[in-house]
Formats: structure tokens, C-alpha cells, sequence
């Protein structure tokens, strides 16, 4: 059977593109774990569906109008908290469920091409192409290059905003790029994972990694390794059972995330 899985051609792109998408996850998950902004990964992940619903409604490749239209909800989250009294987490109540109701309107009033929503909402293998991995290709470039620039600065106000201010680090622009890379990641993930899971594929790994790990470059390793980990025996297993990538994959970390937790509370117990 594992002849057979790599036989297919849509199985080889979706692996090159699950081994992509699950490094891209691993180094963004940490900083929304360790800045406790999951919520923020879950408000965009589920905003994508208003850009997914409008490009649905014009009739064209939904893609192209979700990529612009995250980018720009991303940053209304954030600009709304930083010109109210409102907190984060409010700011992205208001506009998600706003883009939300925004993609089911579209879907509903859309004549054609509404069966496609389907794939998007929950992923799936066969809408992988060879376009697919090479925008991803560049799209991580991009990630990754913008990651490692500003690395030391976003570590630190991961860990200590306020001393980050204090010290002179501007960390409402760190906010605005790690909520654009969010985005851009999300869009990226969605053909794969679906915009009903992407927060947990977001998530999961990083929360896992940070039971055992010692420092935050650790986290970020281990979180890579199970991202990669779970995305690769997850599709294997979607493709010998005709399951739902995106599922699949969730439930897979899901149990890595038990497992590590009881093993962690194991080592705490010997260790006492």
C-alpha cells in the first residue's frame, strides 16, 4: 500500500504540501501558544470563509479573493484593539463573526460552484495541484525569511511584552506581521487541512511540544517534528481509508497531545 501512495500524483503534491504546511505550523504555532493568541489563529481561520463565499459568488478561483481578504481582516483585529478600549480577543469576536456571515451569505446566494465550499470548509487531498506547491513553495520562503529577521525580537516579546516596550521594541508592529503571517499561512492551509480545523493544526503541536520542552527554540523543533509527523501518517491513513485529510490529521495530533500529556505527568510523579 505505500507503493500505491506515492503512486498517485495528487498524493505526492499533497505530501510535499502537508511537509510545508506543517513547518509553517510548527514556528507560527509556538509564538501563538507561548503569546497565548490562540483564539486569534481560531478568528482567522474562520474569517477565510467570508473570502472563500464572496470568491465562490463572482465564480472564480476562491483563492484569489481569499488571500486579500484575511490579510486585511487580520489587520482590522488588530487595528480595532489598539484604537479602542477593547481587548484583543473582543476585536476578533466582532470581525470574524462579521467575515463568517459575510462567506454564508455569499454561498447562499451563489448559483454554482457552492459544492466546492465543501472542500475548503473541511480539506481535502484531491484539490492539491501542482500550482498549489509551488505558490506554497514561495509563500514559505517568504514565512520563513520574514520570520528569522525579526526572531529575536518576537521571542522576546513572546516571552515579556511589557520589558519588550520597555526595552524599546516596537511590539505593536511585531503583532501586525505575526497576524499577517497568520493569514497568509491559513490561506495557504486551507486547500489541505479546511477552515474548520486550521486552528487546531495551528495549535495542537505547539501545545504538545511545549509539555516537554525546555526552551523555545526546543518547542519550536519538537512542534515541527510532530507537525510533519502527523500530517505525513495522516494523509497515509485518509488515503488507505477515504477519509477527510484535514480530520485525519487533527485526530492524529489530538492523541499525540494525550499521550505526551499523561507522559509528562508521568515524569512529574518520578521526579517528585
Amino acid at each position: 500500500m505505500i507503493n500505491a501512495f506515492f503512486q498517485y500524483e495528487f498524493m505526492r503534491m499533497a505530501l510535499i504540501t502537508g511537509i510545508l504546511i506543517a513547518l509553517l505550523s510548527g514556528i507560527l504555532g509556538s509564538f501563538v501558544v507561548q503569546k497565548r493568541m490562540s483564539f486569534l489563529g481560531n478568528g482567522l481561520s474562520h474569517s477565510a470563509l467570508g473570502g472563500i463565499g464572496i470568491g465562490v459568488l463572482l465564480g472564480v478561483e476562491p483563492i484569489i479573493v481569499a488571500i486579500p481578504f484575511i490579510i486585511i481582516i487580520a489587520l482590522l483585529m488588530f487595528f480595532i484593539k489598539e484604537k479602542t478600549n477593547l481587548e484583543i480577543d473582543t476585536s476578533i469576536g466582532i470581525i470574524s463573526s462579521s467575515a463568517i456571515s459575510i462567506g454564508i451569505l455569499a454561498i447562499s446566494l451563489s448559483t454554482g460552484y457552492a459544492a466546492d465550499a465543501y472542500s475548503f470548509l473541511f480539506g481535502s487531498i484531491l484539490a492539491i495541484s501542482k500550482m498549489d506547491v509551488v505558490y506554497l513553495v514561495i509563500i514559505s520562503i517568504i514565512v520563513l525569511s520574514v520570520v528569522l529577521i525579526f526572531w529575536k525580537q518576537m521571542t522576546y516579546s513572546a516571552f515579556d511584552r511589557d520589558l519588550a516596550i520597555a526595552d524599546g521594541i516596537n511590539v505593536v508592529a511585531l503583532d501586525y506581521i505575526l497576524s499577517v503571517l497568520l493569514a497568509i499561512f491559513i490561506i495557504t492551509a486551507i486547500k489541505l487541512i479546511g477552515i474548520v480545523l486550521i486552528s487546531s493544526f495551528l495549535i495542537l503541536p505547539s501545545a504538545s511540544a511545549r509539555l516537554f520542552s525546555k526552551t523555545f527554540f526546543q518547542m519550536n523543533i519538537f512542534s515541527i517534528i510532530l507537525s510533519i509527523f502527523s500530517c505525513i501518517f495522516g494523509l497515509y491513513i485518509s488515503f488507505l481509508l477515504d477519509l477527510p485529510s484535514g480530520a485525519t490529521i487533527i485526530i492524529l495530533q489530538s492523541f499525540l497531545f494525550i499521550i505526551i500529556f499523561f507522559l509528562s505527568k508521568i515524569k512529574k510523579v518520578n521526579t517528585l
